[in-house]
Order: structure tokens, then C-alpha cells, then sequence
């Protein structure tokens, strides 16, 4: 059995007209939902052996502040350029990849692509995952191959507006 946790992004800022996509920051909001979130990962009982993301400021910016509230060590995060912007066929591509060792994997990435990955996963979940959203499932396999579509249970979909 394999666990993957899909998390988008924290809200970023459009505030600084001469930065390109890659290097926006995370706002106001997004360094208050990230942390919030990392709180709930820990809640929903989420422990990733290991943790991928965009390179991207903002998706970089998120998987830190979540590794630190999560007690993941923060310099073995592990930046994948084919995530920034990633397709469902990029996402799937970056966790195939993954050394099936590791059980608990962690992806922090951008939308649609992770909408649309969720939706493989869990179909029909979510129309949006929102910013700051996490879906984590427990996938019936003993590698990260998810080419054909796994067997999924659906362990948490968890957002910073939902109310618990």
C-alpha cells in the first residue's frame, strides 16, 4: 500500500508586476493558510517519507512552511522542474519516478494539473482544489507506477475555508 497527498499551493500574490509566474510569493492569506494547513496535515495523521515540489516560489514557499509544521526536515524537500505547471501526464511522470521505497509520498504543485490528478485518483472529487487544498489517498500498490488508474481510498480532502 502506497499513500500519496496531492497540496496545492498557498495563495500567491500578484503584487509584483516585474517577477515572472515562477517567482511570485505567497500573500497575506497563503502564509496564514500554509501553516493552518500543515496543522490539519498532522491532524488527518498524513506523514510523508518523502516531499516533491514545483520549484516555483510559491509551491517551494508552501512545502516548506508544511514540512516545518509536519516535522519534516526541510533540506531533504526535494525540488522537480517537471512539476511547475504539470499536466496530469507530468504528474504522473514525477511520481513514477519515485523510488517505490519510499511509501508516503507528498506533491506540491499548481492547478489544474493537481484538479485534474485528484480527479484520476478519486474521480469525480472536486470540480476545483483549491489553494492551500490537500487530497491524500491510500492507493492499492507496492510502487508509484499509477499509470492505470489505482484502486483509492480517499483519506482526507481538506482545504483552508472548509469548516470542520
Amino acid at each position: 500500500m502506497k499513500i500519496i497527498t496531492l497540496v496545492r499551493h498557498a495563495k500567491s500574490s500578484w503584487n509584483h508586476p516585474g517577477l515572472s509566474d515562477r517567482q511570485r510569493p505567497l500573500n497575506a492569506r497563503g502564509e496564514r493558510d500554509a501553516p493552518d494547513m500543515g496543522r490539519r496535515i498532522v491532524a488527518h495523521g498524513i506523514r510523508p517519507s518523502l516531499i516533491i515540489t514545483s520549484p516555483a516560489t510559491r509551491a517551494w514557499t508552501t512545502a516548506g512552511i508544511i514540512a516545518s509544521e509536519i516535522g519534516y526536515p526541510t533540506e531533504f524537500l526535494q525540488r522537480e522542474d517537471s512539476l511547475y505547471l504539470a499536466s496530469l501526464d507530468d504528474l504522473l511522470g514525477a511520481v513514477v519516478a519515485q523510488d517505490s521505497g519510499f511509501n508516503n509520498l507528498m506533491v506540491v504543485g499548481h492547478n489544474p494539473g493537481l484538479t485534474e490528478f485528484a480527479n484520476f485518483l478519486v474521480p469525480g472529487l472536486t470540480n476545483n482544489l483549491p489553494t492551500a487544498g490537500v487530497v491524500s489517498v491510500q492507493i492499492d500498490r507496492d510502487d508509484w507506477n499509477l499509470y492505470q488508474q489505482p484502486m483509492a481510498e480517499l483519506l482526507a480532502f481538506d482545504y483552508p475555508k472548509l469548516v470542520n
